[in-house]
């Protein structure tokens, strides 16, 4: 199926390219969401009469996901997460735990466009990029710490306060060290 972007998608095309995809991703995804209508004199004629307005405003978005992309980058999120004596935590970090932990920051960061390979299993220092929109993205680093308290399995944004010689209370279950998946 032939179509003419009316946005810049990444991976397929700029404003005003004329693009073959496949009919399923046209007919139910591109044509319905404005991103796109079909190849016709008409349409080709008011594509080059928006075709300003439409950069303008392509523009005006990436200028506001550029300026977000800058404030990430000089932040670094801390998610405190329950783990085992190995690190290993019970449970993963998500891209919607790390989402969430940016929205309580005040940062607003959507799920999907945090880009992870696989969920975070363990404790540690992780590089994590975020792409905003089309051709703004930004690696930001995620800390993973530990927390002994179950309320702060998602983020707070602070590390724990944990002196080296705290002992739990003989009262506290102790942690199950097999069998336990998350």
């Amino acid at each position: 199926m032939k179509l003419v972007l009316r946005e810049s998608i990444d991976d397929l095309g700029e404003i005003g390219d004329i693009v073959e995809v496949a009919t399923g991703y046209g007919r139910n995804f591109l044509i319905p969401q404005g991103k796109a209508v079909t190849v016709s004199p008409e349409n080709l004629r008011q594509l080059q009469v928006d075709k300003k307005r439409l950069i303008a405003e392509e523009d005006e978005r990436k200028r506001k996901f550029q300026s977000l992309a800058d404030q990430i980058r000089d932040f670094s999120l801390t998610i405190q997460m329950q783990a085992n004596e190995e690190g290993v935590l019970y449970g993963s970090v998500t891209a919607q735990v790390i989402a969430e932990g940016f929205t309580q920051e005040g940062i607003t960061v959507e799920a999907r466009t945090v880009l992870l390979e696989k969920p975070i299993k363990e404790l540690g220092v992780y590089p994590v990029i975020i792409r905003l929109y089309a051709g703004v993205e930004v690696e930001t680093k995620i800390w993973i710490v530990e927390s002994d308290r179950p309320e702060d399995a998602l983020s707070d944004g602070s590390a724990p306060t944990e002196s080296p010689g705290d002992e739990p209370s003989g009262d506290e279950a102790p942690a199950p060290t097999e069998g336990r998946e998350g």
